[in-house]
């Protein structure tokens, strides 16, 4: 394939753990059609932005990056590349499905061309198309049937490894944009998602991280998630499996038993329970009960009882009282997630929440909950990790220097705990057994037995 006159790519990834995943599969794409991929922007020819459209502002962030690219290029009087083509610029991701005619029309967002998740194989033509006259090239279609599983991605070499076994979304979250964005569900075969595994411990990688919008709603050719889960563990140099982002409603005990008892399944579950409140889970459309969501729990802890569990937290939707809010302070007491990740509720474009409920409740009391919520957290983060104080953990080393020193070697722990040594010569992928010495809320501190 002759090499496209316009060819140097760099790329800027927004968002989840599936963001970066896409950027793998489109750098994968883009070198088979001769692109050069750069690792500065100021390098490039064509940026492209890899978006997200969860959080909150994320739109106006992207917005003014695309200004920014664009003054740095003008502030050297110039807003072109080496080759004096000018510079293009494309929107990736769930932001160019969920706002596409604004990125299209606004005529003050000086970008090229849009893609969606689903149309990144037609990236070399909208770039060529781009490069010429005339209207803003795009390709937003959701596809029930893409899920890239004939592209390897394109990454660097590491000890983690991303690997998503399915795409999209069925469960229409009144708060989520990604059923709109990202499209239903569908998942690859086990065969395919072990052969990328084969080739990942090939390469040198001793974790994958399994992923889906919904990732234990897999199902392929009458195999389900725990099926996925046995089949991954079977191959050899893989020495852990994570997986992210489940769905409480998702949890079988076939599911929760092969968890329990295989030795490469990592003993953490991300459980996202978004409220504490009964009318508001119904409002959100989550499909289960805080008892319910309690009793999962309960069978989760009973199966392996020093199971690593974390969360999920919105604060602030809809007609939120005070009352409701205390539901999801006494849930998180009663649980004691090892951590969670907390969020201000904020409406989002083509959401059922945002039609059908104004986004009333003030940011000051929305701020008020949220600081409620961290601190809560952190005093239940510091009291479980105090209680791995003395025992005994293997962890993988993931990390070579910090910022305190460049001697510091971090690993993670099968519950995913981060715990720091302070010396000794180690290489990433390394599993080491280390004994805990101190605790903190973000992680422990161990020395190696």
């Amino acid at each position: 394939m002759i090499k496209p006159i316009i060819n140097k790519v760099f790329i800027e990834t927004y968002g989840c753990q599936m963001n970066v995943y896409d950027t793998e599969l489109v750098q994968s794409i883009l070198a088979k059609a001769n692109y050069d991929l750069v690792a500065k922007e100021e390098q490039a020819d064509i940026v492209l932005l890899n978006t997200c459209a969860i959080r909150e502002h994320a739109h106006q962030k992207v917005y003014n990056r695309v200004h920014e690219i664009h003054q740095k290029r003008r502030s050297g009087h110039k807003d072109t590349t080496s080759q004096g083509h000018k510079l293009l610029i494309g929107i990736l991701g769930c932001m160019a499905t969920n706002l596409r005619t604004d990125l299209l029309e606004n005529r003050r967002l000086d970008i090229d061309f849009i893609a969606g998740p689903d149309s990144y194989k037609r990236l070399p033509d909208l770039i060529r198309e781009a490069a010429g006259e005339g209207a803003k090239p795009f390709d937003l279609t959701l596809s029930e049937f893409e899920t890239y599983s004939d592209v390897y991605p394109q990454r660097e070499r590491g000890v983690n490894a991303w690997l998503a076994v399915m795409r999209g979304c069925n469960n229409f979250c009144t708060f989520c944009v990604v059923p709109y964005t990202r499209g239903r569900e569908r998942s690859r075969s086990v065969e395919n998602v072990v052969e990328e595994t084969r080739q990942l411990a090939s390469e040198g990688f001793k974790q994958v991280t399994l992923l889906g919008q919904n990732v234990n709603s897999y199902y392929a050719e009458d195999k389900d998630f725990a099926d996925l889960l046995e089949a991954v563990s079977g191959v050899e140099g893989i020495e852990r499996i994570r997986f992210t982002s489940p769905h409480p409603k998702d949890f079988p005990d076939k599911l929760l038993d092969v968890v329990a008892r295989n030795p490469k399944v990592c003993k953490h579950i991300h459980l996202p329970a978004q409220s504490g409140n009964n009318r508001i889970l119904d409002l959100m459309n989550r499909t289960y009960t805080r008892e319910e969501f309690l009793t999962l729990v309960g069978k989760i802890r009973a199966k392996y009882p020093s199971i690593a569990l974390t969360t999920d937290i919105i604060v602030g939707f809809p007609t939120e009282t005070d009352a409701e809010f205390a539901d999801t302070i006494a849930l998180m007491n009663e649980v004691e997630f090892d951590s969670a990740f907390t969020f201000k509720y904020s409406a989002r474009k083509g959401t059922a929440a945002s039609r059908q409920y104004k986004d009333e409740i003030p940011e000051a009391i929305k701020t008020e909950r949220i600081v409620a919520l961290v601190e809560l957290q952190k005093e239940i983060s510091l009291k479980k990790n105090r209680t791995h104080i003395n025992e005994t953990h293997t962890i993988l080393i993931d990390s070579i220097g910090g910022k305190r020193s460049a001697e510091d070697v971090y690993g993670r722990t099968d519950g995913n705990k981060l715990v720091t040594l302070n010396s000794g010569t180690y290489s990433l992928g390394d599993l080491v057994p280390v004994r805990v010495t101190g605790a903190s809320v973000h992680g422990l501190k161990g020395v190696a037995i």
